[in-house]
């Protein structure tokens, strides 16, 4: 049946809340929300979203070092199976990777470092795709990976591409870990569905006029397999009105699709906002 999938970084749930999530998840029609950058422990992300856990079943993995990463699943249908990590001795228990089973498909939430071109932590980041490539390319059945891959694949991806060709997020040995995951199956279902749109982009910067001048960076994203992917018929950046209103400097990125297997839902009815204009 038809089912929407929405991803968001939403850095520092415990932040997030006092500034809006709550309020967003009360009115979403999504089915499965993916939360990264929680932050959080376990029991304070509960805490921080007690409210909204009236209404849905959490899948969490907190993090491995305070005040950093954390991922969440949030779904209107319990799990019938949740795994942290994947096998990973290294990052299993960093809180950047959960994945949840629906019956008949899996939906996951990742939040890839950051990394920072030249030093150890641009080591971490290949380290972490490596691994995390190995696991998807070895994964059968239908799959939804939503998160912050923290990597803009093409020059519509961002809009300062030019002068983000040495920036961790636009390497381009990142950007060929992207082409070999798309080689391998998977597909980016918002750009598929959206090939010529500049973005739209879901993360902005908080310094100087970033937001107001929507120079931003589209590396929120959901991937699938091709018997889910092609079933994806809308997608959106809810991007706020005002650089007030914002609760995180990332959007919520989702995407309506008309079947899930083992997911149900209302059948969505959304067009593309493009970032550059909602």
């Amino acid at each position: 049946m038809a089912a929407i999938i929405t991803t968001v970084n939403v850095n520092g749930v415990r932040a997030a809340t006092g500034k809006g999530l709550l309020e967003w998840l009360a009115a979403t029609e999504a089915d499965i929300v993916c939360l990264q950058e929680t932050r959080a422990t376990d029991a304070q992300t509960r805490a921080a979203l007690a409210p909204a856990l009236r209404d849905w079943h959490l899948a969490n993995a907190e993090p491995g070092a305070k005040g950093r990463a954390g991922v969440a699943i949030l779904s209107r249908q319990e799990p019938s199976a949740v795994r942290i990590g994947f096998g990973s001795a290294e990052f299993d228990g960093s809180g950047r990777y959960i994945e949840a089973d629906f019956d008949g498909s899996t939906v996951a939430s990742v939040y890839v470092p950051s990394g920072d071109a030249g030093t150890p932590r641009q080591d971490e980041k290949y380290r972490f795709l490596a691994e995390l490539g190995a696991h998807l390319g070895a994964r059968t059945g239908a799959m939804v990976v939503a998160g912050d891959w923290n990597i803009a694949h093409t020059e519509r991806d961002l809009k300062a591409w030019k002068a983000n060709r040495k920036s961790s997020g636009f390497l381009p040995e990142e950007r060929a870990w992207i082409d070999e995951l798309l080689a391998n199956g998977w597909v980016d279902v918002v750009r598929a569905l959206h090939p010529d749109v500049d973005g739209p982009y879901s993360w902005w910067s908080y310094r100087g006029r970033a937001y107001d001048n929507d120079t931003g960076w589209r590396i929120d994203a959901l991937y699938a397999t091709a018997d889910i992917a092609v079933s994806a018929e809308s997608a959106r950046v809810e991007r706020a009105a005002t650089y007030a209103e914002r609760w995180s400097d990332h959007a919520p990125v989702t995407v309506g699709f008309s079947a899930l297997p083992g997911l149900t839902g209302s059948r969505p009815s959304m067009t593309l906002v493009d970032s550059r204009t909602s």
